[in-house]
């Protein structure tokens, strides 16, 4: 049975103690269970208020924001042509591919060029990559990645439900093949079109700094916490500090 004087000892000894009784194994096993729905119910309530945060708000950004897009567009059609949209592969939650859509800041042969420009990456650590000046960049490209403005199509990502408003930026997959098992941890989540290192330096930030912020928002992730990040992304966006 279990005494008064259990609970006088730390968590640890009471389970071991209460295990010696049938009484004791009932109670643990009751402990259990209540935590693991405790842990599960929690789970799928945030998990629902965040799909609704991103579903409204990634709709009202594609309206409010479609001159804007329209400007863009004829912005990019008039220096480079076709494409206006940049389609790429991004891996996603649980390593699940998905199509990813930016405004075109490149010339059309970009992906071409990569392999040459690969020596002068910024980033050491050779998982991302980022180099000052990029040569593949248009005129419109230039302006459009110094705010972001590139990014903007993903709200639509958003709203299909492959990304998130926060979380942490979608790799391509070949990146995702240079990644450690640590690494790996930042696929735990929906990617997102903003998240702590894209207010805290965007990227300036190396690879290993990316992941421990991409981690620290996992651990910590809240409606609250992707409502703080996006007001930071503001002015943190039109900065242009950190922009790639």
């Amino acid at each position: 049975m279990i005494t008064p004087d259990l609970y006088q000892l730390n968590p640890l000894a009471q389970r071991l103690i209460a295990a010696g009784s049938a009484t004791g194994r009932w109670w643990l096993n009751l402990h259990v269970r209540y935590n693991t729905w405790s842990w599960i119910w929690m789970t799928v309530v945030r998990d629902l208020a965040k799909r609704g945060f991103d579903v409204v708000v990634s709709a009202f950004f594609l309206a409010v924001l479609s001159p804007l897009f329209a400007l863009i567009a004829l912005l990019i059609r008039l220096e480079d042509g076709k494409p206006v949209i940049f389609e790429q592969i991004r891996v996603g939650r649980h390593g699940c591919h998905f199509k990813m859509y930016k405004f075109r800041s490149m010339r059309p042969d970009a992906e071409k060029q990569l392999e040459k420009l690969l020596a002068q990456n910024h980033h050491k650590e050779g998982v991302t990559f980022k180099i000052k000046d990029d040569p593949r960049l248009t005129r419109v490209g230039k302006w459009l990645r110094k705010f972001s403005f590139d990014e903007l199509p993903q709200f639509y990502n958003v709203f299909r439900g492959d990304m998130s408003l926060v979380g942490p930026r979608p790799p391509v997959p070949r990146e995702v093949a240079l990644y450690t098992l640590a690494d790996r941890r930042r696929l735990a989540v929906k990617p997102g079109i903003t998240c702590f290192w894209q207010i805290g330096g965007r990227a300036e930030i190396d690879f290993s700094g990316q992941v421990d912020l991409d981690v620290q928002y996992i651990e910590q992730q809240s409606l609250f916490t992707d409502v703080k990040i996006l007001v930071r992304t503001v002015p943190a966006v039109l900065s242009g500090k950190g922009a790639c």
